[in-house]
């Protein structure tokens, strides 16, 4: 606590013209003031307990630091999987999420802070080292401006502010004379030119003020909203929808934090400004959904992405608790229900997007609420957040990102920011003050969770400053509230307040029908007025028909190749009712279509590595078979694998005895699955995986396909087929050459690890390491033989007539019109309000719907809807703006 505030009481009132170091001062007592308040509610955690979770989260950071300084140092990041560093160039491009890397050792800086508030000063000071010694800024590389920014540049100035704290103790960094400090304006130097643009906003791969002020004066005047993209020439907006999530989260956060260290009154200003918008428009709680900035009544899409789970805890410095309670426990049941929070989920919280990079968001909120309310309860949540970590996440060299929350399997990824940022804030839940060897409250996070230290706001000023650029004629003075929160008056005397926000939503994601928890707006009914189009009642070849669709904003378009297409744009609609109409005339048509094709939609498949040395952790994704037994309506195939002979399995085997009552590995190519099937049946194999031929194919780069029978009763074939591409499959075929021995399940999904095996696991060799790498899926096709390729299949209509089958290819965007996204998911809610049985749907859909895959090419391919469905534009875009802005 900084001397300027110590006798300020929370709740009183701080001066417009006081020096910023007591308003600083005063905002950081009131949230670590809070934490007295609770002292009833949840069962309180002991210090005991408290301190064992905060020593596990110490031992999970030293596991994933550990491995990366052992295994990819000076590499920017580790790849888990396979126990090496990620090297810009010499690993399969990602696409712009490879921007993040500069070969600047970024996890090492990203990392350094962190190292200090875990109490690792040992550590920190060699780490400073290595990073002056060994890191390089004049690489000839493209880089996202915005990822080195929050991570680099934050990471260094981060690093120098508690190198000079540690310095001033006396013990450590005797030797530091700012060398951080200078490589940050180093870098700073090397992003300005990144700001020579037209309109002062920066290309996206600092003059920051002036970016801030143009996309203040680009706002939209009547809702007070801005877009997510903007082109940085023109100053127009390229996606005029507005959430608090992807592409957008930042920009408030930055408006907020720049008042709390700068002590610019017009950055309060700015923020209040948007916050009374959001509240007034995306907010609905508990969800938060993005709409159109000119129409602010209108939602631009019904799915949220994970990123928007830091804004809880931005509305705890904001001191409104209610509505970041409400949100926290909507994600909190997501989580609950996915064991992690996916990359985007629907308004009746089914998978949008399965991946899940271990993003720390949640856990930011989590920590923040906490300190506003002390309430046990999140300490509860925290507990679950590291138990799934090491459930799921844990490997042998790291934690792994979740390629598919539903199936379990990794991805060979370790972003920076999981150590920069989710380690720091589990840990500072548990932690007490004499658990940390400075006082956080002396300092501000920033958005990578680096700390800054509030002193900076009373550098080379006295007062305040007023911003003199910008008019602000049309804002209400009164919205702006200058007090530090009273806690007295956010917990009113009721010691179970925060459960009692909690309660209403704990059920919210398995029972709630979907539409009763988003706010019905008066406009959406309307008396006497005639019932809307129903998609079973469509008929292409209805002029009145085709009227109603142009009402609805949905046009209906004649491809080339004789498929049909129905497209919508919500702003084209003649008002916001017909554009919620159309929404849900293309639910409906992508829902009969989905019935329809609901026998040849499987969901992907789990082969897991279940011996020494793996237990379980390497969980590979498989494409299912349209024959054979079904694991999700039967207990899975556990065995032994074996190489069958022939390896094509194409005639009868040579060597049944070494397949029999094992899994036999067969190689695509030379004749029918089904047959290859047969065979290995008929040497009494248990089940079979079929490994791609086609050297080198993953499915990073292609997508995994259902294996299809020959056209012939397959009821003869009663055991489970699995398909794996060649990366894949190769990581079996190398744990066979390395241990001979492998056995691994077959199943619906990745199940629980063995206890027992794991307490009896060797440490594993390089070698074991680099065998343990996982695979997804990202979309399917059909392969009805197996020799054909992927663009042989596909579904035509025909051009005079639109049946409910034809449309699941016909769901398509303009990129420049494309505005709402209606069909991400599927309503449960008739039109008459109806609540159909959610525990039912999310049982028969969600589990088994497939994530959107961006890069997938659809003209030509029988895929799962959701798959089409994420070719529109809009997902495209907001996909790619989530890989680039990692909070």
């Amino acid at each position: 606590m900084s001397e300027a505030g110590g006798g300020r009481g929370c709740g009183s009132s701080v001066p417009q013209r006081a020096p910023w170091s007591l308003v600083a001062a005063t905002a950081a007592f009131c949230l670590v003031s809070a934490t007295s308040v609770w002292t009833a509610g949840a069962a309180p955690m002991s210090r005991e307990e408290r301190q064992k979770l905060g020593n596990q989260v110490l031992e999970m950071f030293d596991h994933a630091y550990g491995n990366y300084m052992e295994h990819a140092y000076p590499a920017d990041e580790l790849m888990p999987l396979t126990c090496r560093g990620r090297v810009r160039g010499q690993e399969p491009s990602r696409g712009d999420v490879d921007d993040a890397l500069g070969k600047f050792s970024l996890t090492l800086i990203d990392s350094l802070d962190t190292l200090v508030v875990l109490n690792k000063t040992k550590e920190f000071e060699d780490a400073v080292r290595k990073v002056l010694r060994d890191v390089n800024l004049d690489n000839d590389v493209v880089v996202s401006v915005f990822e080195t920014n929050i991570r680099v540049l934050g990471g260094l100035l981060g690093g120098h502010s508690l190198a000079i704290m540690l310095k001033e103790k006396g013990e450590y960094m005797q030797w530091y004379n700012d060398e951080l400090l200078q490589m940050a304006k180093q870098l700073g130097y090397k992003l300005l030119p990144a700001f020579n643009t037209t309109s002062g906003l920066p290309y996206p791969r600092e003059y920051a003020r002036k970016a801030l002020d143009f996309l203040w004066e680009k706002r939209q005047r009547s809702s007070n909203l801005v877009g997510v993209t903007i082109n940085i020439h023109t100053g127009d907006w390229v996606r005029k929808d507005s959430g608090v999530g992807a592409g957008i989260d930042s920009y408030y956060e930055y408006l907020l934090k720049a008042y709390v260290l700068l002590g610019d009154d017009s950055f309060l200003e700015r923020f209040n400004t948007h916050y009374d918008a959001i509240m007034r428009y995306i907010s609905q709680p508990p969800l938060l959904l993005d709409v159109h900035i000119h129409k602010p009544m209108l939602n631009a899409r019904t799915w949220m992405d994970a990123l928007l789970a830091f804004f809880p805890g931005l509305q705890v410095l904001k001191g409104d608790i209610r509505p970041a309670i409400e949100t926290h426990e909507m994600l909190y049941q997501v989580i609950k229900k996915h064991n992690f929070l996916p990359e985007a989920f629907t308004t009746d919280f089914r998978v949008h997007w399965a991946q899940h990079p271990l993003r720390p968001e949640f856990a930011e909120s989590t920590y923040f609420l906490y300190k506003a309310t002390g309430d046990p309860y999140y300490l509860e949540v925290g507990k679950t957040l590291i138990e799934n970590l090491n459930k799921y996440a844990r490997v042998p060299c790291g934690f792994a990102a979740m390629k598919d929350v539903r199936t379990g399997s990794h991805e060979d990824r370790m972003d920076s920011f999981f150590l920069a940022e989710m380690f720091k804030y589990l840990y500072l839940l548990f932690a007490d003050k004499e658990d940390i060897i400075f006082d956080i409250e002396d300092y501000i996070f920033t958005t990578e969770a680096h700390l800054l230290p509030l002193w900076l706001s009373t550098t080379n000023q006295s007062i305040s400053k007023k911003n003199t650029t910008s008019e602000y004629t049309e804002l209400d003075d009164s919205n702006f509230d200058w007090t530090c929160p009273n806690t007295q008056i956010l917990f009113p005397n009721d010691p179970l307040y925060a459960q009692s926000i909690r309660e209403p939503l704990k059920n919210v994601v398995d029972k709630s029908c979907p539409r009763g928890i988003i706010r019905v707006r008066e406009e959406s009914f309307r008396s006497g007025a005639k019932p809307p189009l129903r998609a079973r009642d469509f008929m292409a070849t209805n002029p009145e028909h085709l009227e109603i669709l142009k009402k609805m904003g949905v046009s209906l378009i004649h491809l080339k190749d004789g498929r049909v297409q129905l497209v919508q744009h919500a702003i084209q609609a003649a008002s916001s009712i017909d554009a919620e109409d159309g929404l849900r005339f293309m639910q409906e048509m992508i829902e009969l279509s989905s019935q329809q094709q609901k026998e040849q939609q499987l969901p992907p498949r789990a082969v897991q590595i279940v011996s020494h040395p793996f237990f379980g952790r390497v969980v590979l994704t498989a494409g299912p078979a349209q024959f054979g037994l079904d694991l999700s309506k039967h207990k899975e195939t556990r065995g032994f694998v074996a190489s069958s002979k022939p390896y094509n399995g194409c005639s009868e085997l040579t060597n049944p005895e070494a397949v029999m009552g094992k899994i036999a590995l067969i190689q695509r190519g030379q004749c029918m699955f089904a047959e290859k099937a047969r065979n290995i049946q008929n040497a009494g194999a248990i089940g079979g995986i079929v490994i791609d031929d086609n050297e080198g194919s993953s499915s990073d780069t292609a997508p995994l396909f259902q294996m299809a029978g020959d056209g012939k009763d397959t009821d003869d074939i009663k055991i489970p087929m699995l398909f794996l591409f060649s990366k894949e499959g190769s990581i079996i075929l190398d744990a066979i050459r390395e241990y001979e021995e492998v056995e691994v399940l077959l199943s619906d999904k990745a199940k629980d690890r063995d206890p027992e095996m794991e307490n009896e696991e060797q440490p594993s060799s390089e070698n074991d390491s680099q065998s343990a790498e996982q695979i997804t899926s990202s979309s399917q096709e059909v392969d009805l033989v197996d020799q054909g390729s992927p663009e042989e299949s596909s579904l035509n209509s025909q051009p005079e007539s639109l049946s409910p089958a034809d449309t699941d290819n016909a769901a398509s965007v303009s990129p420049s019109e494309q505005i709402s996204n209606p069909m991400e998911n599927h309503e449960t809610t008739s039109l008459d309000g109806e609540c159909t049985d959610l525990d039912n749907q999310l049982q028969e859909q969600s589990e088994t719907e497939e994530d959107s895959n961006p890069n997938v090419s659809w003209g030509k391919k029988v895929q799962p809807i959701d798959s089409i469905l994420a070719d529109w534009n809009e997902d495209i875009e907001a996909f790619e703006m989530m890989e680039k802005d990692e909070l």
